[in-house]
C-alpha cells in the first residue's frame, strides 16, 4: 500500500522555493524563548493564520488548514514567531499556535514516486510501507542518518535526508 499526501495549506499566493537552513543544535538562540533559532516545530491547530508581520494588526498572508504540519522558526519577536513552511514561504504566527511536537513531511522535492519506510535503520531490511512525497507523519528517534517515522496506518524508518522537518545530521531522542 502506498500512502499519498493530503492537501496541507491554503495560500493566497505562490510561495518561494524551499530554502535550506543550518541545524538547530548549535548557534543563536531566540531572545524570547531561549531556544535555538532556527528550529523545527509543528502547527498546533487546524486553522492558523500566518501574518505579514508580528502583530494582529498585520494582514493575514495565508492560513494553515491542517494541524501537525512542520514549520521552521526563523526568528522571534515578543510573542510572535517568524516561520517558514516546506514551500519556503515565510510569515508570522502567534507562539501559542505552535507545538514542540516534531513532525515531518516526506520530501516534497522527491519526484520519483513513493519512498520506502524500512523495518530497521537499514535499506536492506524489510520494506514496512511506501509513502508518497508530502505525506505527513510524526518523527522521533533520529540518529543523524535515519528517523523513526510514523502516522495513521504506517510506521518504519526513513533516511533523514528524505524528510522536511528534521535537519541533516540532527539527533532526536
Amino acid at each position: 500500500m502506498v500512502l499519498a499526501a493530503e492537501p496541507l495549506i491554503h495560500k493566497s499566493f505562490s510561495p518561494a522555493q524551499a530554502q535550506s537552513a543550518a541545524p538547530a543544535t548549535k548557534g543563536p538562540v531566540g531572545r524570547e524563548s531561549g531556544l535555538p533559532v532556527p528550529r523545527f516545530v509543528s502547527i498546533k491547530a487546524d486553522k492558523v493564520n500566518v501574518r505579514s508581520g508580528p502583530t494582529r494588526d498585520h494582514s493575514v498572508a495565508w492560513v494553515f488548514t491542517r494541524a501537525g504540519l512542520p514549520v521552521e522558526i526563523t526568528a522571534e519577536f515578543e510573542t510572535w514567531r517568524r516561520i517558514r513552511d516546506s514551500d519556503g514561504a515565510e510569515g508570522w504566527v502567534y507562539h501559542s499556535m505552535l507545538s514542540s511536537r516534531r513532525t515531518a513531511l516526506v520530501g516534497p522535492w522527491l519526484k520519483d514516486g513513493a519512498t520506502s519506510l524500512y523495518a530497521s535503520r537499514d535499506a536492506q531490511s524489510r520494506v514496512a510501507a511506501q509513502v508518497e512525497p508530502g505525506v505527513l507523519g510524526q518523527v522521533n528517534d533520529c540518529d543523524g542518518s535515519w528517523c523513526r517515522f510514523y502516522g495513521d496506518g504506517f510506521e518504519g524508518f526513513i533516511q533523514q535526508e528524505k524528510l522536511w522537518g528534521v535537519y541533516p545530521g540532527e539527533k532526536i531522542d
